[in-house]
């Protein structure tokens, strides 16, 4: 169960983390819109990429979960603020996915 805790969330964070640095036209206007500037998404996505890479490894594995949990609370801190409620679902796949690798430890 461990291990598949564990590859989902580098994978979620990997994918997540694509799609911010890609930086799409939409990506970029979102971050805007919850006032950031556009190439914000771009440091997103590099957090959300070396979150997963950390996550993947066992020696830095612990790092990578409180960057995670850092990245998460920043989004739901935002998208809360915006009222974009609609982005809680997918952050709270991440949060349960988060919390029950705690859990599990």
């Amino acid at each position: 169960m461990q291990v598949i805790l564990i590859g989902l969330l580098a994978i979620a964070f990997l994918g997540a983390g694509l799609v911010n640095a890609i930086g799409a036209p939409a990506q970029r206007e979102s971050f805007v819109r919850w006032g950031y500037p556009a190439w914000w998404c771009r440091v997103t996505g590099g957090l959300e990429i070396s979150g997963a890479l950390l996550i993947a490894l066992p020696a830095t594995r612990l790092v990578g979960l409180l960057l995670g949990f850092a990245i998460v609370l920043a989004a739901v801190a935002t998208v809360v603020r915006r009222r974009e409620f609609s982005h809680l679902v997918p952050l709270g796949i991440f949060t349960v996915l988060l919390g029950l690798k705690v859990f599990l430890t």
